[in-house]
């Protein structure tokens, strides 16, 4: 045993971390992302929009701004008009399906409240067209049938849009409330302004809700589309029954997102002529995908990374922050040497993304890249806590010395506490 702890203490002092950003390092095939982009270039990447956060209290019942006494002109024209503030996102070269681990509605992580008020029934109708050449997306929203009754068997609804997980002001559009019904008819079309890159890791919210002039508005039910799995080629509406929200707690959600990266693993003396000295472990982080945040709005974010077991201030190295990004392009290589091919078994890759806010910090999730034994030159450890997905792209490494492995992984939220 005093073997194996003076093994470990030999690796922990062995691993250095190259300081500087060697995006050089990119594999021939991503030359073009290869550099570092400056600060100014990386907010014209992101998202770019400021956030406009809106109130994410009770849902059943929405706040008062939301009514509207009767159909507006100005409502209608930003319904038919494309809105020049609305949703601009990542210039992300990848397309990636949403990834969120939970069932029922999306939206109910940023809701709280009673949604019994009234109980839900009825279906909707609608399309989705998007138009490559002026990178815009058109909620065509036809009519509801049979829906609930809000008021002396009757409802004055109105049909509601966000871009999940965004759900600030900019995502959220509406159609005109129309009177005295349970069967409206809309035939109006609800635009975002998004790239085609950004389209698939998005989810599309249409709820229902009862218009009160001297109150707030009633939840009649809602539909959610992952916009990775729609038929593009369907020119036919879509009928849809709606569904009741069911109160989640943030605590359940299990993914945070996706998060792209390459890594590689060169032994000392591979490259020839005793080159490297040491062993390097190279990990490219290219991009993250659809963070979802408890508030629902665009975040700033980095991600910082970690040799386990060692978890000193030496090991750690971070990106730089990448500020209202739903989807933030890091491009950020992080380098490690004085690694020896057998440390592999022993080590644990751990990449945490950070949300910023103001001058705090926290955690969303992370991916731990490891053999996942559970143990550390031969001393268990709650960090090998890899799943099946990260321990195969960790071993695919391991046997392919000095090949790029690229990976798609979900920014899990169950990472078990570091307690060695």
């Amino acid at each position: 045993m005093e073997r194996l702890r003076e093994e470990n203490t030999v690796f922990q002092r062995s691993l250095k971390t190259t300081a500087g950003q060697r995006t050089s390092s990119a594999p021939q095939g991503y030359q073009h992302r290869s550099s570092s982009l400056s600060s100014k270039e990386s907010e014209k990447r992101s998202n770019g929009y400021s956030e406009d956060p809106e109130c994410v209290g009770a849902c059943v019942l929405e706040d008062l701004v939301d009514g509207h006494n009767g159909e507006s002109d100005s409502l209608c024209s930003s319904i038919t008009d494309p809105d020049p503030m609305s949703l601009k996102t990542s210039s992300s070269t990848c397309s990636l399906h949403s990834a969120y681990m939970i069932s029922g509605s999306m939206m109910s992580m940023f809701s709280s409240g009673d949604f019994g008020v009234v109980e839900v029934r009825g279906r909707i109708q609608y399309s989705l067209v998007y138009d490559t050449q002026k990178e815009e997306l058109q909620v065509i929203v036809y009519r509801c049938e049979d829906i609930a009754s809000a008021r002396k068997n009757l409802s004055d609804p109105y049909v509601k849009t966000y871009l999940l997980p965004d759900k600030s002001n900019q995502s959220k559009k509406k159609t005109s409330v129309r009177k005295k019904t349970l069967n409206p008819v809309y035939d109006q079309t609800l635009r975002y302004k998004i790239r085609t890159t950004e389209l698939r890791s998005r989810t599309l919210n249409l709820s229902v809700w009862h218009a009160q002039p001297l109150g707030r508005n009633i939840f009649l039910g809602e539909v959610e589309v992952s916009l990775g799995l729609w038929d593009w080629n369907r020119t036919q509406p879509l009928w849809q029954d709606l569904q009741p929200r069911i109160y989640m707690s943030p605590d359940s959600i299990s993914s945070r997102g996706n998060m792209m990266l390459s890594i590689k693993f060169i032994p000392d003396g591979f490259e020839g002529g005793g080159l490297p000295l040491t062993g390097e472990l190279h990990i490219w982080l290219r991009e993250a995908q659809s963070l979802l945040s408890n508030k629902g709005g665009a975040i700033d974010s980095f991600v910082r990374s970690y040799i386990l077991p060692d978890a000193s201030q030496q090991s750690g190295q971070k990106t730089r922050v990448m500020k209202r990004s739903f989807s933030p392009t890091y491009n950020h290589t992080m380098v490690y040497d004085g690694l020896h091919t057998s440390d592999l078994k022993e080590a644990c890759a751990e990449l945490t993304v950070w949300q910023r806010d103001g001058l705090k910090t926290h955690v969303l999730g992370g991916v731990r890249l490891s053999c996942g034994t559970g143990q550390s030159y031969g001393e268990a450890v709650s960090w090998m806590d890899s799943t099946a997905e990260e321990v195969a792209v960790w071993t695919s490494m391991i046997d392919n010395p000095n090949h790029w492995i690229d990976t798609t992984l979900p920014i899990r939220t169950n990472l078990t506490n570091r307690s060695k």
